[in-house]
Parts: C-alpha cells; structure tokens; sequence
C-alpha cells in the first residue's frame, strides 16, 4: 500500500520524489522502491521524521505499541503532521502511544490505490489545521478520490470501500464464467466482464443519476436485461449483497 501510495502522489505531481523520504525494516524491498521511484532512502525511521513535515504511518496495526512511543519525541520536536492507513487504531490510541498532543490524522485507502483508483476516507483531530487538512484531502485524491468522514463511521466505509472490492471481483468473475459458459473465451469474458462493471460505476459516479434510474435506461419492455435483472431480483441477489456487508460489519464491530 506504501508503495501504491508513493506512485499515486508522485504520478499526480503532489509531491516531487526529492521531497519523499521513506524508511523500511527490509532493506532490499525499500531501496527497490527508491530506485524505481527516485525518492530517498533513509536508514532510521528518525531520518524520516527529520526530513518531513508529514509522515505516513504505513505499517501493520499490531506494530504501534512498540513504534509509537519510541518515536514520540521526534515527533514532538518536529511538530510533525502523522497520517495513519492502519485500520482499527483511532486518533485517541495513536496520540495515547505518542504521549503528547500530536497533530494526527486517519486514511482508510482500499486496495485499488494500486492502480490509482482508490476511495479513501479520512479524518482528523482539532489540531490539524485547515491548510493540512486540506493537503491530506490532495492526498488521497492523489490515488483516487477521497470523502471526509467522521471517525465513527471508519467501520461502516471499511466494509464499503475496504471489503467490498472483493465483492466486485466476485461479480466480475462470475459474470466472465457465465460468458464461459455460452461459447466465450475466459480472457475475452473477463476483459468485457471488467469495463463493464468500470464504465458502469464511472456512469454512476459521473452523471449524478441513481442506479435504478439507469437500471431502466438500459431495460427495454421484454427485453433480455429486464430478464436477467429478474432472475437476480428471484434469487435474492440484493439480499445477499446486504447481508454480506452486515456480515463484514458485525466481523469488524467484534475485532
């Protein structure tokens, strides 16, 4: 996610690679990055922290019980703006770690930040200023769009936008093996299958049109799509899709 990230602040022009310092505990997979990106390597978390006024936690939830309170008066000193992707941990857990009151904000991307097409949510305590809440929002839209949400509602927007995707590749692979099926190659299925469903939710997100106003543009009176929106309407296919988001909700509610 990192490394998406860097791609999509650079790609953007956000950011220039010479103003980007990043530091791994793997060395080789961080200055692969840096020569394929041509930002800087460092060789401390420290270094980072010294060179930013910005830094990016992208690290695994259960790491900050040990990272955090080791770095805390770095940050401190530098008065550094610290930007989270973890899921789980809250504003009040991170700054409770840093030992101080630290400017901190929260993103959620998903996983198509990898190809610039993310949605990302983010949040901030009142420390952050307009300015730097306002860069955080470029930020994200630097790898696809972004909303401003509450804190409470992270939960909810990550089985939204963080599980759902799994769902849409499943739709995408079931519409492609349904091609299959009728005589259709699996590559060329899966190719029609994918920009459809992309061109469908640019549709949708381009026109400012609800999707059962579209759903009756594209179903002609005893056509072949109102046919088939049947069927999935007999076999319960909007139930299912509910009760596979309160299924993920209820999950991430117990974590």
């Amino acid at each position: 996610m990192a490394g998406a990230i860097i791609g999509g602040v650079i790609a953007s022009g956000l950011i220039p690679p010479c103003d980007i310092y990043a530091y791994d505990i793997l060395g080789e997979k961080l200055n692969s990055l840096a020569e394929k990106t041509k930002i800087n390597s460092c060789v401390s978390e420290e270094e980072v922290i010294n060179n930013c006024g910005a830094v990016v936690l992208a690290v695994k939830p259960n790491v900050f019980q040990e990272l955090l309170p080791r770095l805390g008066k770095s940050f401190e000193k530098n008065g550094s703006l610290i930007i989270s992707i973890a899921a789980g941990k809250s504003i009040d857990f991170i700054g409770g770690l840093l030992g101080y009151e630290a400017k901190i904000a929260r993103i959620m991307p998903n996983i198509n930040a990898t190809v610039g097409e993310a949605i990302s949510a983010y949040c901030v305590n009142g420390l952050v200023s307009d300015e730097e809440a306002k860069f955080i929002d470029a930020f994200c839209r630097s790898f696809g769009r972004s909303v401003s949400l509450p804190e409470e509602k992270f939960s909810i927007f990550g089985v939204l936008g963080g599980c759902a995707p799994a769902y849409a590749y499943m739709f995408i692979d079931s519409l492609a093996r349904a091609g299959v099926k009728n005589g259709m190659s699996k590559r060329e299925a899966l190719e029609i299958a994918a920009q459809t469903v992309l061109g469908s939710a640019k549709q949708i997100l381009e026109s400012n049109t609800h999707p059962w106003e579209l759903i009756d543009r594209v179903c002609s009176p005893g056509g072949t799509t109102i046919e088939g929106v049947t069927v999935l309407q007999e076999n319960g296919f909007e139930s299912a899709v509910k009760k596979a988001v309160d299924a993920s909700f209820e999950k991430d509610k117990r974590l």
